[in-house]
């Protein structure tokens, strides 16, 4: 069953935004879920968002490239570089927005956005469950992008919580 928004627990401290949630399957399927192409494209992406694209390159150095249409029907890309991978328990990236040629771009509906975030996301099972922590804080920023990064968190926090609703459900189905 889905975790509701107050099940899961944002942690706010010196900058970096830190989301907790605990999804009801293993480890590895939720390894899986976030590192293969397939998979991706059936759930990824905050809630009313469908998938247009999920390329992955799961190698340091590689990419997760994807684009989603939004509720609206406008077209959202973005880009994953991959620095760190340790399977199945922790991937470190960094996260960009981008365009359908995987050119990094400004945020499609804040100019003030990072450029880039630095996010590492662990998993670590317990009892079948297992614990989604993902840590993302604004890497070679100026002051002005730190300062939307940090005013964001409520809308990190609802995209966050969509999108591992949406994998939640994604791995009760299959």
């Amino acid at each position: 069953m889905p975790q509701s928004q107050s099940e899961a627990a944002i942690e706010s401290v010196a900058g970096e935004f830190v989301f907790t949630r605990v999804i009801d399957a293993s480890r590895e399927r939720v390894w899986q879920a976030f590192t293969e192409s397939e998979r991706l494209m059936q759930w990824w992406g905050p809630a009313g968002f469908t998938m247009l694209a999920a390329n992955v390159d799961l190698r340091p150095g590689g990419a997760f490239h994807y684009g989603m249409r939004a509720p609206d029907g406008s077209e959202v890309w973005g880009k994953w570089v991959y620095r760190e991978i340790v399977p199945p328990e922790r991937l470190t990236v960094i996260a960009s927005f981008s365009d359908e040629a995987a050119d990094i771009t400004r945020h499609p509906y804040s100019p003030d956005w990072p450029l880039e975030l630095l996010s590492t996301m662990t998993l670590i099972e317990h009892e079948g469950r297992t614990t989604v922590t993902v840590q993302a804080v604004p890497h070679s920023a100026t002051e002005i992008e730190r300062r939307t990064f940090e005013d964001a968190r409520d809308s990190m926090d609802e995209g966050y919580t969509g999108t591992l609703d949406k994998l939640a459900e994604y791995l009760a189905k299959v």
